[in-house]
């Protein structure tokens, strides 16, 4: 099935827009949602990694509780958004289920990708569900945003997914095909864009208003997520989801736009790190644990010799070699009263010093970026 726009994009993140998954009556469009998942189990089959963003709670709640999901106060978009959210997940759950695939439900705030330490733990999550094989089905958890915390739209809270993962794919699936020159419901002359290797203020007037019953987003908040997901090294495709297999269309040359992304996922993200101003704490290493970094490897507390300052689980580090050199700089594993405590212990001794099961790195090789001088 991997050709075309997806060839080489290994993991993915697909967001589902609300005016695909919900009908005209405000229920799940469960045959829809069924040839997706059919798509989503060949994408695996090829050897691809899949996390769903999908939107759908607040217009399904709506329905149940009776009222119109545009026109009510934000308490009521969180009962909206409560009320759901469960007959959503339980859509994908069958759906996924008749292709064997396990579905899992995850729920984000925006702090839980702008914070470092819970960045970090909705990461790992989502890395163990990955792990096993489960489809992760995220959404933003309305029913504890408040309106001045809220992402606003799926796009974006997609692209911070893209973004957590360091997926190599963000689809953004609505009911258009791609960025035209201008909004091609309005304007017959308006001509489809198939590549955007830079995103300009041109491309911002461009953008049409949302015009669906269901979705909050538009064309502007697609071009923001596309933003957002190429800064982290993450490709971001454009396309119609208003056709019977929307992915495998996608994958056999389906009309589209591709937002190209100058570097790698993990070169991105090394990049973002070394440019890190607020460095809490420093880690000094043995011999051993600076020649492991540099071939590659994740951090362990048995190589650490000293910990130096207060921080907390996620912050910034520097770590520093024998002779004093500062190698480079990474996100702590552990707070500093937790690393010291493990402070030159092996990874299966974590457990009696802290008293849990830990995590057996004090930086993972992902968190952490060598200056190039030491590499």
């Amino acid at each position: 099935m991997t050709q075309a726009a997806l060839h080489g994009l290994r993991r993915l993140v697909i967001k589902i827009g609300s005016a695909l998954l919900i009908d005209e009556t405000g229920h799940v469009d469960k045959t829809w949602l069924e040839n997706l998942a059919e798509d989503i189990a060949l994408l695996r089959n090829d050897g691809h990694q899949v996390l769903v963003v999908s939107s759908g709670a607040v217009a399904i709640g709506g329905r149940i509780l009776g009222f119109s999901a545009r026109r009510v106060r934000l308490e009521e978009l969180q009962a909206a958004a409560a009320a759901g959210q469960v007959r959503l997940v339980h859509a994908y759950q069958e759906a996924l289920g008749k292709q064997k695939i396990d579905a899992a439900q995850i729920l984000l705030t925006p702090d839980d990708t702008e914070v470092r330490r819970r960045f970090l733990n909705a990461r790992n999550t989502l890395e163990k569900l990955l792990e096993y094989g489960v489809v992760p089905v995220i959404n933003e958890n309305d029913t504890v945003a408040t309106e001045e915390l809220k992402y606003g739209d799926n796009d974006r809270l997609a692209a911070r997914v893209a973004q957590i993962v360091m997926a190599d794919g963000l689809i953004l699936l609505s009911d258009v095909d791609g960025l035209y020159t201008a909004d091609p419901q309005a304007h017959a002359s308006a001509k489809h864009i198939p590549i955007v290797d830079t995103l300009t203020d041109e491309l911002f007037v461009m953008a049409g208003k949302p015009n669906s019953e269901f979705g909050s987003g538009g064309m502007r908040t697609k071009l923001l997520a596309a933003g957002i997901a190429t800064h982290a090294g993450c490709t971001t495709i454009i396309a119609s989801g208003d056709c019977e297999r929307p992915l495998n269309a996608l994958a056999n040359d389906g009309k589209c736009t591709v937002f190209e992304s100058s570097a790698s996922p993990a070169a991105a993200r090394k990049q973002w790190l070394a440019g890190i101003l607020e460095v809490r704490g420093e880690l000094r290493l043995d011999v051993g644990a600076a020649a492991a970094l540099r071939n590659g490897k994740s951090l362990l507390p048995v190589g650490i010799v000293q910990i130096v300052g207060t921080f907390r689980r996620g912050d910034a580090v520097t770590l520093v070699d024998a002779s004093g050199s500062e190698l480079g700089r990474g996100l702590a594993a552990y707070a500093s009263d937790e690393a010291n405590a493990i402070l030159g212990c092996r990874s299966d001794q974590i457990e009696a010093k802290l008293g849990y099961a830990g995590r057996s790195v004090m930086v993972h090789r992902d968190d952490l970026v060598l200056f190039p001088e030491t590499q």
